[in-house]
């Protein structure tokens, strides 16, 4: 499993299958990495209100997967399950078993958001956090993490690319080594422009494997 910013340039040649991960996973694991490099994360919980998809019912009827999930669509708030928190631990092997989440299906079209709540092995301000994500949004992670101060709600980020939108106003602190990030994503144009980045680097490294 590979996350482009995180862990794609450990690909190689050897592998007969590969998977991009979730939209999800793209925009928790690489706030994580950021958060983890430099604070440290101790344990924490993920939380995603996400869009409703093609696989969720109009109108209730039978799920195979759950009761749950047979409910209507665009007429409830059904929480569900994701193995999207779990998943971040394969491609950060340090946080491997200590996260883990659930997800809340919200009649919305488009644009999903994580609520990642953490403990910190590095006690930290949350400006210090919110200046750790921008720099890393600025630099390194630029065009897959973005920063955000603005005052915004969910279809403002229709059309962006970006794996994961930091919205730095809508985070919380309750001590030093405890908090809460929130971060945005869009569904849909995650599948075209992160696959596409993940098949470059899978070309680049066949090129260098031959």
């Amino acid at each position: 499993m590979f996350v482009v910013g995180v862990n794609h340039e450990t690909y190689h040649k050897g592998l007969d299958v590969v998977s991009n991960a979730s939209c999800t996973t793209n925009c928790l694991a690489p706030l994580a990495k950021v958060v983890h490099e430099k604070y440290g994360i101790l344990e924490g919980l993920m939380t995603t209100v996400h869009a409703y998809t093609a696989t969720q019912k109009t109108v209730d009827g039978p799920s195979n997967k759950d009761w749950r999930g047979g409910r209507g669509a665009h007429q409830n708030i059904i929480p569900s399950s994701t193995g999207a928190a779990k998943a971040v631990g394969k491609v950060i092997p340090d946080l491997n078993g200590k996260l883990t989440g659930m997800a809340f299906r919200v009649p919305t079209p488009d644009v999903s958001v994580v609520d990642l709540t953490c403990r910190l092995s590095k006690p930290a301000k949350y400006t210090e956090i919110m200046e750790t994500i921008k720099h890393a949004s600025e630099g390194p992670l630029k065009g897959i993490l973005d920063y955000t101060e603005d005052e915004v709600v969910s279809m403002d980020f229709r059309g962006s690319s970006a794996s994961s939108i930091f919205d730095a106003k809508a985070g919380i602190q309750l001590s030093d080594t405890f908090v809460k990030l929130v971060a945005w994503y869009v569904y849909f144009l995650f599948c075209s422009s992160h696959f596409s980045g993940t098949t470059t680097n899978m070309d680049t490294a066949a090129v260098w494997w031959i």
